[in-house]
């Protein structure tokens, strides 16, 4: 089982995700992403689900042509963990 992040170890990982927001009402990080168009777009998710399949942490997230929003949050911990923190830092990895 994976520890959820708490405490000052919650807020140091999120202060480095400075593109990731708060979901409201979850203990979840998003991030909504617009490409130049849907080959773009879907390009960028398929190297997320390669490393995403590696870590055994799949996101969960939402394609409208151009547009990818991007929820992370882990299911077995019951909020946030140092696997979400790993992904998000490999999507902002991707972008410029």
């Amino acid at each position: 089982m994976v520890d959820k992040l708490e405490g000052p170890a919650r807020a140091k990982a999120l202060r480095g995700l400075k593109a990731w927001k708060e979901v409201e009402g979850r203990d979840a990080i998003v991030r909504s992403l617009r490409f130049t168009d849907f080959n773009a777009a879907f390009g960028f998710m398929a190297r997320v689900a390669l490393m995403a399949e590696k870590l055994d942490h799949h996101p969960e997230w939402r394609n409208v042509y151009n547009r990818v929003e991007i929820v992370l949050t882990t299911h077995d911990a019951g909020g946030l963990s140092q696997r979400d923190v790993t992904l998000a830092r490999f999507i902002d990895s991707l972008l410029p």
